[in-house]
């Protein structure tokens, strides 16, 4: 496993990262068990998968002690990212943004305990508070830097005019927004943005949140209580017009001799050198094939043939429903 550098402040990651979330939230209250979730993780380790990323929302707070128990003897060489700025209670889906400088230290003092670490290496505000300024914000986060209990900063779905207030206060490391072969929304201002500041890019839900590695062929093949029967990609018309595009991409990867989700990855990765993106699961054989992807390169006639079946706008519907789609891109 190569690695990957984020920012150019010094951090070094992994060059495929294991997004977290999955393992304990949102998907389906009948996945992985924390003991399997620990198991996953450590053989994403043995895999050289050394960048793991949560949040305190995930669960809430579960996501976090699970990733931590499976961090015991084992810290030395993870970079281990988590976010703050969503607030969720347990047993609650109601969900508020807080970006309030004192929140910032109070959530990275219960983030660093429910790790069980004594640092965090890569600190994000998951969604940008449209209320508190966010160099209040990025300046308390900043604090944590100087305490030694956070090394690097991120930003999590922030317009490319708060990515810049932000890295005037402090320097930031890594942006992490949705971005795959059907969310290419970031190309047009994130990504050049982010060139010029010379900011790592984390793309997460790389794989369309599961779509695009081609196991879904209808709605019934998620779970009664997965989130994604309300995401408006799932639904009606939307579904079967996404589907369509994900048998395209079937084909194409089928001829170059990989998954459909090998082929999704190396298309990200191929982006930019600082691209690194987080392919979550809960699945020792799709963690497996996902590693793999850093093995497959892509010619020139692969990208045209890419591009043909899966150009900007491919996607039938939003990201996310109303209420959440307000929050992105703040």
């Amino acid at each position: 496993m190569k690695t990957r550098a984020l920012g150019n402040q010094g951090l070094q990651v992994s060059e495929i990262g294991l997004g977290c979330m999955g393992l304990s939230d949102f998907y389906s209250s009948s996945g992985a068990t924390e003991d399997q979730a620990i198991a996953l993780i450590h053989l994403a380790l043995d895999l050289g998968v050394n960048f793991l990323d949560t949040s305190d929302a995930y669960g809430p707070h579960t996501n976090e002690r699970t990733v931590g128990k499976a961090l015991k003897g084992r810290r030395d060489g993870v970079v281990l990212a988590t976010k703050f700025g969503i607030m969720r209670e347990p047993g609650s889906p109601v969900r508020g943004i807080n970006g309030h400088p004192e929140y910032v230290r109070s959530a990275c003092n219960a983030s660093l305990e429910r790790l069980g670490v004594d640092v965090i290496d890569l600190y994000y505000q998951h969604r940008v508070d449209p209320i508190v300024p966010i160099e209040e914000t990025v300046g308390a986060m900043s604090d944590l830097v100087r305490q030694g209990k956070v090394r690097f900063l991120g930003l999590s779905e922030a317009a490319p005019a708060t990515i810049r207030r932000a890295h005037k206060v402090h320097r930031i490391s890594a942006l992490q927004t949705e971005y795959s072969l059907w969310s290419r929304e970031p190309e047009d201002e994130i990504i050049p943005t982010l060139r010029e500041l010379e900011i790592g890019f984390v793309p997460y839900s790389p794989l369309g949140r599961g779509f695009l590695a081609g196991r879904f062929k209808s709605v019934s093949d998620l779970a009664p209580d997965d989130w994604r029967r309300e995401s408006p990609r799932f639904q009606g018309e939307n579904f079967a017009k996404n589907l369509a595009v994900v048998d395209q991409i079937h084909a194409i990867a089928k001829e170059k001799g990989c998954t459909p989700s090998q082929l999704a990855l190396a298309w990200i990765r191929a982006q930019g050198e600082n691209f690194v993106p987080i392919p979550g699961t809960t699945s020792a054989a799709r963690l497996r094939e996902n590693v793999r992807a850093t093995a497959v390169h892509l010619s020139k006639q692969d990208f045209e043939r890419i591009e043909a079946v899966a150009p900007r706008g491919v996607a039938r519907g939003e990201r996310y429903h109303p209420q959440m789609m307000a929050f992105l891109n703040g």
